[in-house]
């Protein structure tokens, strides 16, 4: 392995056992990405979080919120009123991670159009229109 490889905190994603490994897998989820997004900003109730993150289901808030909760990024307040009222916002482990997946989506958001073309192309190409 390269020295380049080698990471100064001792772990390696590439490995299966890793912990880190599974610090990744957990962030590959699109709704874990868009729920840190969406608290940066500050504190949200759940039906909040819903409508903000158009496409999510119940379930799948819940889960969501559940994992970044488990992984110390998400801390969630319940206030003792009728109904009962939950509130959820970033840790600062959190908050550090919001910091970036905002940049990653700032990237998404400036290069969608070069993605659609390119996308626009390669079924072209496969399709036998070579040309395009």
């Amino acid at each position: 392995m390269d020295s380049d490889d080698d990471s100064p905190f001792g772990y390696d994603a590439f490995r299966r056992t890793c912990p880190s490994h599974t610090v990744l897998e957990m962030l590959a989820s699109k709704w874990v990405y868009l729920v840190v997004c969406a608290l940066r900003k500050g504190r949200l109730r759940n039906g909040e979080l819903a409508r903000k993150l158009e496409g999510i289901t119940p379930k799948m808030l819940a889960q969501t919120l559940r994992v970044l909760e488990r992984d110390g990024l998400v801390r969630r307040e319940i206030f003792p009123v009728i109904p009962p009222r939950v509130e959820y916002e970033l840790t600062e482990l959190g908050q550090n991670l919001g910091g970036l997946l905002t940049q990653i989506r700032a990237w998404a958001e400036q290069h969608a159009p070069d993605i659609k073309d390119a996308r626009a192309k390669a079924i072209a190409f496969s399709e036998g229109d070579w040309a395009a």
